[in-house]
C-alpha cells in the first residue's frame, strides 16, 4: 500500500504535541475528510450487545484517575461540577475516537487492537510513528504489568497472612509470584481472541472489582460514617447519588454485565 505523505502538516510536531490516542483521531479525521474513509456502519447491531457490557467495564476505568484530581483540590466547594466536567470530557473523547474508527475503517478490517490498524496506514509516511502507534500496547503493558503484579503479590500475602508469623522462603519467593504470573502468561499463550477476552475478564473480575466492591463499600461506609458522626451529621459535599437506590443500581447493573456476558459465550460457543 502507498504512503501518503501529510500536506499541510509537520508529523514531528503533531507527534511531539499529543498523546496516541490523539495522534490515532488525527489520522482518522484525515483519512475521513480525503474519501478514503471505508467504513459504512449500519445504524445498530443487536448482537454485539452481549458483549458490550463486558466491554463497558474497561471504559469505566477512567475512575481510576479521580483521587489523583481530587486530592490536590483543597476548597471542594465546586468539586462536584469539575468531576462532571471530567466525565463530559471522557465521554466527549472516548466517542471521538470511537467513530472516528467506525467510519475510517472496514468493519471486516478493524482490528480488536485498534493501534494495529495504522502500522500499515496510507495517511502517513513516517515509519516512526506508525510503529509505535503498533507498540504503543506494548509498552504501556510493559510499564503496568510489572506494578500490578507486584500489587497483587503484595495481596496475596496479606489475604494469606498469619498473625506474628512470616512466610517461608520457598513461599515467599515461589509460590506468591508463581501464582502471580503463571495465569496471565497461561491467557497470552491460550488465546489471541481479543474481543472476547476483555469481555470475560470485564465481565467477572472487573465486574466485581468495579460494580460489586465499591458499591459494598459506598454502602457500609455510610452506615460506619452514621455510628461514627451520628446520623443528624450533614455532609456538604454530599454526592447527587447518595440515595441507595444507586447502589442497587450499580448491583443490578453489575449483575447484567455478568448475565450478558455469560449468555455471549454460550451462544457462541453453540454457535447460536
Amino acid at each position: 500500500m502507498q504512503h501518503v505523505a501529510w500536506e499541510g502538516f509537520s508529523p514531528e510536531l503533531v507527534f511531539a504535541a499529543g498523546e496516541p490516542f490523539i495522534l490515532m483521531i488525527i489520522l482518522a479525521l484525515i483519512r475521513i475528510s480525503r474519501g478514503q474513509a471505508e467504513g459504512h456502519p449500519s445504524m445498530a447491531q443487536l448482537s454485539g450487545i452481549r458483549n458490550l457490557f463486558g466491554v463497558c467495564v474497561y471504559s469505566f476505568m477512567c475512575q481510576h484517575s479521580l483521587p489523583s484530581l481530587i486530592t490536590p483540590i483543597s476548597k471542594k466547594k465546586h468539586v462536584n461540577k469539575l468531576v462532571l466536567l471530567d466525565y463530559i470530557l471522557i465521554l466527549a473523547f472516548y466517542s471521538l475516537l470511537s467513530f472516528t474508527a467506525i467510519y475510517c475503517f472496514r468493519n471486516d478490517t478493524l482490528m480488536d487492537m485498534y493501534t494495529l490498524n495504522f502500522t500499515n496506514c496510507d495517511i502517513i509516511s513516517v515509519a516512526f510513528i506508525r510503529y509505535f502507534l503498533g507498540l504503543f500496547p506494548v509498552f504501556t503493558i510493559s510499564t503496568n504489568f510489572p506494578i500490578i503484579a507486584v500489587t497483587l503479590r503484595n495481596n496475596w500475602k496479606t489475604l494469606f497472612h498469619r498473625e506474628g508469623g512470616t512466610y517461608p522462603w520457598v513461599v515467599d519467593r515461589i509460590v506468591f509470584p508463581a501464582i502471580t504470573l503463571i495465569p496471565p502468561v497461561l491467557v497470552a499463550f491460550c488465546t489471541h481472541d481479543l474481543e472476547s477476552l476483555v469481555g470475560i475478564t470485564g465481565a467477572y473480575a472487573g465486574n466485581g472489582i468495579q460494580y460489586l466492591i465499591p458499591a459494598f463499600l459506598a454502602y457500609c461506609s455510610r452506615k460506619d460514617t452514621q455510628l461514627v458522626f451520628g446520623s443528624g451529621t450533614v455532609n456538604k459535599h454530599l454526592s447527587p447519588f447518595r440515595h441507595s437506590f444507586w447502589i442497587v443500581f450499580v448491583l443490578i447493573w453489575g449483575f447484567s454485565c455478568f448475565v450478558f456476558v455469560t449468555a455471549n459465550i454460550v451462544l457462541s460457543e453453540s454457535k447460536l
